[in-house]
């Protein structure tokens, strides 16, 4: 991630951060979704409260409901918002910084969440499913656990940079994200990340839904296979598990910001079949 573009990553979502919880009926079951913060509630940001949806301020009009879904290793929430219809056909979730450093994804998906209501798909999008890596702005978790090593699908110990955890799943933020898409059970899951710049095809369960992601956000198709094989992923973890499909996107090092507040969100909305 470019240290420079920070500023106009954090100014874009600390819109996303004015939204409040709301318990607006959805789709997803809401028994044992909503979890409890560490401590009983004490977490450290004071945001277990927030889960109550008493004297809600207006949400903008694009988002359906928001809820957290979860807790972190420190206790910060990790919150899903609800988009576009859901009476639609076809259900996307969208990440937005399963790497916390790698943080472009939420500043697509923050436009997604302020701008018009969507229609022509039922979306859940996640701005920040690492919330401690990406406030400290690193990859890892406040554990130092690469999420995305962290995944019981070919699980491998690993340490250092890519540090895969005690055990699959040992992480609060994976087995949040696992019991969230077990539930939602979408058709599509995209990941956001960043800097190789491409859509990923290794092991690709979609190939044409890759393809019409590579055609809408201008980006090339290409075979990120971890330098030999991954292991532990979520995009692996999804793909064997479910029976729709987890494609991983991967933005350059330095995307102008046009196109991730403008291009590249409305790329996303026609690659999945929504529009606004």
């Amino acid at each position: 991630m470019i240290q420079p573009r920070l500023g106009m990553v954090a100014a874009t979502v600390a819109i996303v951060g004015t939204l409040v919880v709301t318990d607006t009926a959805a789709a997803l079951p809401a028994t044992r979704v909503f979890a409890q913060a560490p401590n009983g509630g004490n977490a450290s940001t004071g945001a277990h409260a927030g889960v109550r949806a008493t004297a809600a301020a207006p949400l903008p009009p694009a988002v359906v409901s928001k809820r957290i879904i979860g807790y972190s290793v420190r206790g910060r929430p990790i919150r899903a918002y609800e988009l576009g219809e859901r009476g639609a056909r076809k259900t996307v979730v969208a990440l937005g910084s399963m790497h916390g450093n790698e943080q472009d994804g939420t500043v697509l998906i923050s436009q997604l969440i302020n701008g018009k209501p969507i229609t022509g798909v039922h979306l859940w999008v996640l701005p920040r499913d690492n919330p401690d890596g990406y406030l400290r702005n690193v990859r890892h978790n406040a554990r130092g656990v690469d999420l995305n090593r962290n995944f019981p699908t070919k699980w491998k110990r690993a340490t250092g940079y890519y540090n895969s955890g005690a055990r699959p799943s040992s992480e609060p933020e994976t087995r949040v994200l696992k019991r969230f898409l077990d539930r939602v059970n979408p058709g599509h899951v995209v990941t956001f990340h960043s800097p190789l710049r491409g859509i990923d095809v290794y092991g690709a369960k979609d190939r044409p839904f890759a393809r019409r992601l590579s055609t809408h956000l201008r980006l090339p198709t290409k075979s990120f296979d971890c330098s030999g094989g991954c292991h532990g992923t979520l995009t692996q973890w999804f793909n064997r598990n479910h029976p729709g499909a987890c494609v991983t996107v991967e933005f350059g090092s330095d995307p102008r910001p046009r196109y991730l507040n403008v291009r590249a969100p409305r790329g996303f909305l026609r690659a999945i079949g929504g529009s606004r």
